[in-house]
């Protein structure tokens, strides 16, 4: 899965996170996170899958491009 800046963004906006928080969390800088958020580089691979796996830990579903575009859901506590 490729994570897009507009996916990051609004993943933390559905979780309430900072860049800072989701930086400590997912153990990346948080120049990483704003450089990306912003269109200024890419992600490493491995980097991708550190903040991906940590939005899925906090309940966050990356939808892939569809007819729709891409987008981000939150899942429902069970």
């Amino acid at each position: 899965m490729i994570l897009l800046p507009e996916q990051c963004r609004a993943a933390r906006a559905l979780l309430d996170w900072s860049q800072e928080r989701l930086a400590s969390l997912a153990d990346v800088s948080r120049s990483t996170i704003r450089g990306f958020e912003g269109g200024h580089h890419d992600l490493h691979a491995t980097t991708e899958a550190q903040i991906v796996k940590t939005f899925e830990a906090a309940g966050i579903r990356l939808l892939p491009d569809g007819e729709n575009g891409p987008g981000v859901r939150l899942k429902r506590p069970k």
